[in-house]
């Protein structure tokens, strides 16, 4: 175990295997595949449902029916209800590539031709398929499609480009189609009788009538590459739509015989799925560029418009940091996105806007990649400025200029930064931006460092050493930059090992030194001053910009270093490697305090500001990987029962679903809860001398401390009247005479007398059968209270509804038994004390603050003359209120020292 543990993957939204749609009641709901992994998406608004769990293999086929997922893997077929598995079938001996849901029967097919019929209805005892057909071994299966109205039949095609029509109940082959010279890559069924379309690899699409086996029309795509999804629509107009290879989508009049529109960069890579939803103008489509898209028709013409997407990165991203207190992420990829992400709340994410590319595109007749920007290769921010003007600046591969954007509006902004270099214009390979947000400072290929102010993007000055002489700031490539806390100095690293020290107002050099290598990049920790330093060698260097001098040298790394960042509070330096591992250094102590190694190699990693969430990206992988500081979450604060030192462990990357991972935080907390003498056994506060709320909702804690109110508020005005007449749907009372007879006023007297009775037993003290049966709260109460762990009663009364838990806290009132004449020896007085016990612990812990002063409140307010009159009670609940004065007096010197600054920084005037 180590201090970072696998978290979770985020960024994947689907990969290339098709996706499921399935209707329950009025919604709708997709089923997509992102590699081992499955997701469930609500069609209304496309967000994020369901996670499915991790699997051993990659998902190559998809099919759902109402809560069931069926996801082939392999050669076997994994069938989920909802997020748990509940069956596996067995009995391929090749891949399953398809997968299609027929009534209640799901029918797999593999590479081989071997089609296997399972019906899913009683999974307990339909373990081995109902029936088998074996495909001619010269007919290679490529897509698979039931046709409307033909019973227990299914149209298989071939990579051969020919048709089969089988009955699955008789398990015999019907017909032979006839035969194309493309191979077949998809085939859909109409809503016209024995009409089917066929896509070809050709780039053709063939509407087919079964019944007389003849071509109706075929239509040619406009640009070159196969026919990989069609999709009829129903909701009356006689549109047909396909995708093609190319990441076109095309929409065909059936009834014109011609192309009707075409949508141009629909996607940037292969069209996978294509889906009009029933009786609706919508298509919804699917690509492995990372996208799924919907498009409306519901222009005059019948032009498609983009309705709602998700899209990530089709392409490994490069650099990310995180923004906005480690709640979320700013990646850029290869594929020239620039993307922000969140951590927690994936509908959130969306790629960040270049203006109006579609526009221009579509104007100068382009393609959309090649209007944009190009790969973002560096970049640096100032959230204080994000509501004021842009506040982060990007590089770009082989750019002359910087752009900015503002975050706020999640576009690109309005000036573009080119340095005034007198040479020829070369390319910008870094940037920073300064701590007050007014300036950002670009450095160039060429050696020419260049400062703006973000605000107008005018220049405000260059960094040279002799103008005259043309010695710029560099001889070589300015490969990072970067400004201290206060705008007093500007560091500089040349590519040739120079580092250079600069007066930020003066532009002049203060402080240079060789590193003695060429230097690949820098970071700098504004709070201590330190600069870390990646060089050619494969080591690490850390220098004292103010002293001038290198306080630490790490090595430990066999290939070349890809990216490291600092810590927040500066102590830790995180660096990664291409030999895949990833090391955690000791700043203060000058040593090696963790290493992991992965089997990808780590390219990008930036760790949160609250020191809680890593997020990497490694070399092919589309997708931002996360990983949890175990230290913050396990009640311990030493580093070196969870680090590894010198040792290098093996761990696997994290997945998307993160139910793998919480288990395994779970058992990590229990295994250092019980086997280690430096954990804290009950303790969730993450730094100590703090308090950790609940996260309960607010009117959960405040509904328990007003319920009386509310019970008054919410009492009926007037008692409910007896009708004056019987309607005629009462029910009837049989007599002993056999007659048959109303009565209402004997139901409405009953009623009224059992009323009288509940209200009087509201007035009168619980009863001891009524006390024993709250039997759960006490029993978890005195188990919990023999292990000195009050983790399960926490969860407990956390998960009670406020009147639920007003009813537990009286009932363990004082019962007047005259069976019982000790009062020590009264039930109810133990169970009293050991909830006193409860509080004590929460309260010196500083846990679920709000919640416990509520609980405290309402349970001084029903219990506190038994307290007062009990000696044994009164100990406790002198000691409770000591424990209770010391913690709320730490917290209110926090409170009066924020207070105090707040007041002192209001009533100050700037200059």
């Amino acid at each position: 175990m180590g201090i970072f543990e696998p978290y979770r993957a985020i960024g994947y939204i689907t990969t290339g295997v098709p996706f499921s749609v399935q209707k329950l009641g009025t919604e709708t709901f997709v089923t997509v595949s992102v590699g081992k992994a499955w997701q469930i998406y609500d069609c209304s608004k496309l967000n994020l449902v369901l996670i499915g769990p991790q699997l051993p293999k990659k998902i190559r086929a998809l099919a759902s029916y109402r809560d069931f997922t069926f996801a082939a893997t392999g050669n076997e077929i994994a069938i989920f209800k909802r997020a748990h598995k509940v069956a596996t079938w067995i009995k391929h001996n090749e891949k399953v590539n398809m997968l299609l849901l027929f009534g209640d029967h799901i029918l797999s097919l593999d590479i081989r031709g071997n089609l296997y019929i399972w019906a899913f209805k009683d999974l307990e005892n339909s373990v081995a398929p109902v029936g088998h057909i074996q495909l001619e071994q010269n007919f290679s299966p490529s897509c698979i499609m039931h046709p409307d109205t033909y019973l227990n039949k299914v149209v298989i095609g071939s990579s051969e480009g020919s048709l089969q029509l089988w009955n699955i109940s008789s398990q015999k082959k019907i017909y032979d189609f006839k035969g194309r010279n493309s191979a077949v890559h998809c085939c859909v069924s109409s809503s016209a009788l024995d009409v089917v379309a066929v896509g070809c690899a050709d780039g053709k699409v063939h509407i087919h009538n079964l019944r007389y086996d003849e071509e109706v029309v075929s239509f040619t795509h406009s640009t070159r590459g196969a026919v990989t999804a069609l999709s009829f629509r129903t909701d009356g107009q006689p549109h047909l739509a396909s995708g093609g290879s190319s990441g076109v989508i095309s929409i065909w009049n059936l009834d014109k015989r011609r192309i009707h529109s075409v949508i141009k960069d629909a996607h940037d890579s292969s069209i996978v799925s294509l889906h009009f939803f029933a009786n609706e103008p919508v298509l919804m489509s699917s690509s492995s560029d990372n996208s799924i898209k919907m498009w409306i028709f519901d222009t005059s013409d019948q032009e498609a418009r983009l309705l709602r997407f998700r899209s990530g990165h089709s392409a490994p991203p490069l650099c990310i940091r995180f923004y906005g207190y480690g709640r979320h992420l700013l990646s850029a990829g290869q594929d020239r996105a620039f993307r922000f992400l969140s951590i927690s709340q994936d509908h959130q994410s969306r790629e960040l806007s270049q203006r109006h590319v579609s526009k221009r595109a579509k104007r100068l007749k382009l393609k959309e990649e090649e209007i944009k920007l190009k790969p973002v290769i560096s970049f640096d921010f100032a959230e204080i400025r994000q509501r004021d003007w842009c506040n982060v600046v990007t590089c770009h591969m082989d750019t002359p200029q910087a752009y900015v954007w503002r975050l706020q509006n999640y576009v690109l902004g309005e000036h573009i930064l080119k340095p005034s270099c007198p040479d020829n214009p070369t390319p910008v390979k870094s940037c920073a931006v300064s701590a007050c947000g007014n300036f950002a400072v670009l450095g160039t290929q060429g050696g020419w460092i260049e400062r703006f102010n973000l605000q107008s993007g005018e220049r405000r000055g260059s960094y040279v050493e002799n103008y005259e002489q043309r010695r710029w700031a560099h001889d070589g490539e300015v490969v990072s930059l970067a400004c201290d806390a206060t705008n007093c100095h500007l560091i500089s690293a040349g590519y040739h090992g120079d580092i250079k020290v600069w007066d930020f107002k003066g532009l002049e050099v203060k402080h240079r030194w060789e590193v003695g290598c060429p230097v690949v990049k820098f970071v700098y920790h504004r709070s201590n001053g330190l600069l870390a330093t990646v060089a050619d060698d494969k080591v690490l260097r850390l220098y004292d910009v103010l002293a001038v001098r290198m306080v630490r040298k790490f090595e430990g790394h066999s290939d070349r270093i890809t990216d490291l960042c600092f810590s927040e509070d500066g102590k830790w330096l995180l660096s990664s490697s291409m030999d895949g591992t990833l090391r955690v250094w000791d700043v203060i102590r000058a040593k090696q305090i963790d290493a992991i190694h992965v089997d990808v190699a780590i390219t990008a990693l930036s760790l949160s500001p609250r020191m809680d969430i890593l997020a990497t990206t490694h070399v092919d992988q589309i997708g931002i990987y996360t990983w949890v500081n175990q230290m913050l979450y396990c009640g311990s604060l030493n580093v070196d029962s969870f680090g590894s030192k010198s040792e290098v462990v093996k761990v696997q990357l994290p997945t998307v679903s993160s139910k793998q991972g919480s288990e395994d935080i779970d058992t990590v907390h229990e295994q250092k809860s019980e086997g280690t003498e430096t954990s804290v056994p009950y303790s969730n506060s993450q730094i100590p001398d703090l308090v950790t709320l609940s996260l309960l909702p607010k009117a959960q804690w405040q509904s328990l401390i007003n319920l009386d109110l509310i019970k008054i508020r919410n009492k009926p005005i007037e008692p409910p009247k007896k009708p004056e007449k019987a309607p005629f749907f009462l029910p009837s009372l049989p007599s002993l005479s056999g007659d048959v007879s109303f009565k209402p006023s004997s139901i409405d007297n009953s009623t009224s007398e059992k009323g009288t009775e509940n209200d009087k037993g509201l007035s009168r003290p619980y009863s001891k059968w009524e006390h024993e049966s709250s039997t759960l709260f006490v029993q978890l109460l005195h188990s919990c209270s023999e292990t000195k762990t009050f983790h399960e009663f926490r969860d407990y009364i956390k998960n009670l509804s406020p009147s639920t838990l007003d009813m537990e806290i009286r009932m363990l009132q004082i019962i007047d038994d005259e069976d019982i004449q000790e009062p020590e020896q009264r039930p109810e007085l133990l169970s009293i004390g050991l909830l006193l016990d409860y509080f004590i612990l929460e309260v010196s812990h500083g846990s679920n603050f709000e919640f416990i002063q509520a609980v405290i409140r309402v349970f001084l307010k029903i219990h506190g003359e038994t307290v007062r009159r009990h000696a044994m009670l009164q100990k406790k609940a002198q000691k409770l209120l000591e424990i209770q004065a010391s913690v709320w007096q730490k917290i209110d010197t926090m409170f009066q020292s924020t207070r105090c600054m707040v007041t002192f920084l209001s009533n100050s005037q700037f200059f």
